[in-house]
């Protein structure tokens, strides 16, 4: 059954929804960041901390961190299923999505490992 290899027995309407939740949490995330950076005082190493030091900020960022992953994951998936393996391969190259799905999956772990470490680290 495709939806099971697929988004591991998640219907196709969740990644939907996933998806288009992530797009507004990334969305709004550099929205504020671009006003932070535009309406702010000097940016500085001071007002930079100053402002990740406030908790809504730290949550706001682990949440876009977060979104990035997931919004991330779901898009390489389609892309690999629908255009490289399907229609450059003739769809027999599982291998080769699992080998990236994985590869992107340690990344983006990595990230969102350090991101919540620069965040809440000493």
């Amino acid at each position: 059954m495709v939806t099971a290899v697929t988004s591991f027995g998640r219907s196709g309407l969740s990644d939907w929804l996933i998806q288009r939740f992530s797009s507004v949490v990334l969305g709004a995330y550099s929205i504020f960041i671009v006003f932070s950076l535009i309406c702010g005082p000097e940016i500085t190493f001071a007002s930079w901390s100053q402002l990740f030091d406030q908790l809504w900020v730290r949550i706001f960022t682990v949440m876009a961190l977060l979104a990035c992953a997931a919004h991330g994951w779901i898009g390489l998936w389609n892309v690999l299923t629908d255009y490289l393996t399907t229609r450059l391969m003739g769809g027999k190259a599982l291998a080769l999505r699992m080998i990236i799905l994985t590869v992107y999956a340690l990344v983006t772990a990595s990230y969102l490992v350090w991101g919540v470490e620069i965040l809440w680290g000493s």
